[in-house]
């Protein structure tokens, strides 16, 4: 066993509340003046080693590998041969040994109560193993042997769970982090091409298009591998992502971006509507550069809306080509927002327009 400070914990929890079971079982023998009988400390200690055999030993041993049928049969069998050994052992109290008024009570006047009468409950003639006493000494025993199995069995679904847990966290951790990396060839691709259309055209905005691609890649690098950035760096990668794009356009008199609403102090995982406005740059935009695109996104207290139309061009996406990009945002919020999200598509072989909303938007850390 490794002791850690949770282990030290628990041990002083154990200690506090046995004495306080024994404080409590002792006080009436204690409260009328008399003292407290010897021939109840055995009893209190197999109280206390049957408890912690079952706790330790049974549940985890026989309970929880090898059925419950054959843990209750052990069970029984072991607080009957406790029951039986303390009948034939301590058939006789032997006398008290401490109480308010000194060693064995002696000085103490003697008053039948209820005292005395819980002690002939207790006690039984040698050989007498009549039913009421019996099943006294049988219920003393089985309800702290019962609470010990249903503490274990508590404490064993608890580590269960948080490790359930935690392995589920890794699994969506480790496919996040698949759909990252899917992502990001993916951008750098459309990246490029523009970056390439600038250069056939010879068009000095070229260095300026590199320029802002160097900008988003230190952002892909060093801020979109976390779960959560803060709402302004995401904000401000897709204006620059949209600057990039306006470099290789000839008319980009009908492209809008707006954004309302307070953006500080918010966070939201990287990357969530940037495969939305590279699909409608990709898609929406014909062999001479003109494109229709409109991106909104409207922040309130609790959720971000985020809207983008546009013209579907002359380029049809191929069925192989269709799209990297919008399953990953889908898989990602799947796994990021279950039922806290609203994606709707509408395609109409005109128009191409995406409404999605995320609810329950966090603070920046």
């Amino acid at each position: 066993m490794v002791f850690n400070r949770s282990t030290y914990t628990n041990l002083f929890v154990h200690i506090i509340v046995w004495i306080l079971f024994y404080s409590i079982l002792s006080y009436p023998f204690l409260s009328e003046g008399g003292s407290f009988p010897l021939f109840m400390l055995p009893r209190m200690v197999s109280i206390i080693i049957l408890f912690y055999i079952n706790y330790f030993y049974f549940v985890p041993r026989f309970l929880l590998n090898k059925g419950v049928l054959f843990y209750l049969v052990l069970s029984l069998v072991c607080i009957t041969l406790v029951v039986i050994l303390e009948n034939i052992l301590l058939s006789q109290p032997p006398p008290r040994v401490f109480g308010p008024m000194g060693l064995n009570g002696v000085g103490a006047r003697y008053r039948p109560s209820s005292v005395s009468r819980a002690v002939e409950l207790i006690d039984m003639p040698r050989g007498d193993f009549r039913f009421r006493p019996f099943f006294a000494s049988f219920v003393r025993l089985g309800i702290p042997y019962s609470i010990s199995s249903i503490l274990r069995i508590y404490l064993e679904w608890k580590k269960n769970n948080n490790l359930r847990e935690e392995i589920e966290k890794e699994n969506i951790k480790s496919e996040l982090q698949l759909l990252k990396n899917q992502l990001d060839p993916h951008f750098l691709f459309n990246s490029l091409n523009t970056i390439y259309a600038l250069s056939v055209k010879k068009s000095l905005d070229t260095s300026q298009a590199v320029v802002n691609l160097s900008e988003l890649m230190r952002y892909m690098i060093y801020e979109a591998d976390k779960d959560m950035v803060p709402l302004t760096k995401e904000l401000d990668y897709i204006k620059s992502y949209v600057q990039l794009q306006l470099l290789r356009l000839s008319d980009s008199e009908n492209v809008t971006l707006k954004i309302s609403g307070e953006d500080k102090g918010r966070a939201i995982p990287p990357l969530i509507f940037i495969s939305f406005i590279e699909n409608a740059f990709k898609y929406g935009t014909d062999y001479n550069g003109k494109t229709s695109i409109r991106i909104e996104l409207c922040i309130s207290n609790e959720s971000i809306r985020f809207f983008i139309d546009n013209k579907i061009g002359v380029i049809r996406k191929s069925a192989k080509s269709s799209g990297i990009g919008l399953e990953n945002v889908r898989n990602r919020l799947n796994l990021l927002y279950p039922n806290m999200h609203t994606l709707n598509v509408f395609n109409n072989g005109v128009n191409y327009r995406v409404e999605l909303e995320l609810k329950n938007l966090k603070t920046a850390g």
